[in-house]
């Protein structure tokens, strides 16, 4: 205590000073307008400031929180399409009536692993039994083919991506139905090839792809890509159509896992004819 007396009484000055300064202040912003508006802006704009960081923070920090639930959205999005139900009256189509049976569920996960330089490329799902995924399930985002689920851990799944040599998708020409296969031959990933379309099938440069519903795997008319350009190769009677796909292999970060509820009745049915059947 005796030191902080003496601490004061040397430095009394200096504190006298100091409040001067301060009664001067107040004295002057009491009676001046402008100072006073000057100080308000001043403090709006340090505080306007700091709210606006500590709301990037906080919505960056939430981001995971809110992919999940663009991701749960899209998906109940996706399961109230039509192609997701096997009409039995074809007079009559509503989701709630008994005419309407549900034919394709949806799951989504995040790609935590993938290849798309190889010639035969795969990609990994951080969901796998668990949450209700098994093989031969095939895997689409929001406007594309991404795969097909191969391997299945308690955790973890592997998918065959479209951008494999064995990967056989059946897909449609948009504007006319006409069916063909398609098939990555490996280079750009970002382009891969539709085979065995018929030479009388019209085509232009933008004609749209879309799943054929052919499948055991795939719904119908899930969006694969666009045309580019055509050909007859030789030695073939049909023509050989370049597709860029819709989505960019490489930045593949967030995918939906589907579900077919009636492929073992399907594939029971199916056993029984000769041949190989598309995905």
């Amino acid at each position: 205590m005796r030191n902080l007396f003496r601490f004061i009484q040397r430095y009394h000055f200096f504190f006298f000073f100091l409040l001067l300064q301060v009664v001067a202040l107040l004295l002057t912003l009491s009676s001046q307008h402008f100072q006073q508006a000057y100080l308000f802006h001043s403090s709006n704009t340090v505080s306007g400031y700091v709210y606006r960081t500590y709301n990037s923070i906080s919505s960056y920090m939430h981001l995971r929180e809110v992919n999940e639930q663009l991701l749960e959205d899209n998906r109940r999005l996706m399961e109230r399409n039509r192609e997701n139900f096997l009409i039995t009256d074809q007079q009559v189509f509503k989701h709630e009536d008994s005419v309407s049976q549900r034919r394709y569920t949806y799951l989504n996960a995040g790609v935590i692993n993938k290849s798309v330089n190889r010639r035969n490329n795969y990609m990994t799902l951080n969901k796998g039994r668990q949450h209700g995924i098994e093989p031969d399930m095939g895997v689409i985002t929001g406007n594309g083919v991404a795969g097909i689920v191969m391997h299945v851990s308690d955790n973890f799944s592997s998918v065959m991506s479209l951008l494999h040599s064995d990967m056989l998708v059946s897909v449609k020409i948009g504007k006319n139905d006409h069916i063909g296969t398609l098939q990555w031959e490996g280079g750009d990933y970002r382009r891969t090839v539709m085979s065995y379309i018929p030479p009388h099938v019209d085509l232009s440069v933008g004609d749209s792809i879309f799943t054929s519903g052919h499948s055991r795997v795939f719904p119908e008319n899930v969006f694969v890509g666009t045309i580019e350009d055509w050909e007859v190769r030789r030695g073939e009677n049909f023509f050989t159509a370049t597709v860029k796909m819709a989505i960019d292999h490489n930045k593949l970060s967030l995918v939906y896992v589907v579900k077919n509820l009636m492929r073992e009745e399907q594939e029971e049915l199916e056993s029984a004819v000769p041949g190989d059947i598309q995905f």
